[in-house]
């Protein structure tokens, strides 16, 4: 029976300026990067936890515990590889995913393309056509206004076959 199911991700990371930004696989030239155990791609994060979701498998924080150091420091791009395994060993296929990464700085738009490729790859070379990033801000509002982090959000459509 072919079923269709969706799921949400969300993940946010305060500013460090010990770290490398790194945003959809990508290094960004910033200032400072993000906190988190693994190199804390807030983008790659959320997208973990919506395919997740969607093929009720649990989430990032069960599957990559924090408190776990053999994912300290860790790239995010090959939790999303493990994670891509498991769907399709489990006969799972990635219909669409869309994303938005919610920051005042940097602007991601010329990374964009790169990021889209980073995912694709890690993902059993899913057509990048199915991958949806943007960026947004806050209008200098909240935390994310204040230049504190970043968040992302994350929709992703599965097909169980």
């Amino acid at each position: 029976m072919n079923s269709l199911r969706v799921g949400i991700g969300y993940d946010v990371h305060p500013f460090s300026k010990e770290r490398e930004l790194v945003i959809g696989g990508e290094k960004i030239p910033y200032p400072c990067g993000l906190a988190g155990h693994s190199d804390a791609d807030v983008l790659v994060h959320a997208i973990i936890d919506s395919l997740l979701s969607a093929a009720n498998m649990g989430d990032i924080g069960r599957m990559f515990p924090d408190d776990d150091d053999r994912y300290r420091g860790i790239s995010s791009i090959a939790l999303l590889e493990h994670v891509g395994r498991q769907l399709s060993d489990s006969g799972i296929g990635i219909v669409n995913i869309d994303t938005i990464v919610i920051c005042e700085e940097p602007k991601i738009y010329s990374y964009i393309d790169k990021m889209q490729g980073n995912i694709a790859s890690a993902l059993n070379n899913l057509d990048k056509k199915r991958i949806g990033i943007k960026g947004t801000t806050t209008e200098r509002l909240g935390f994310i206004g204040r230049g504190e982090g970043i968040a992302a959000q994350a929709v992703s459509l599965i097909k169980l076959y």
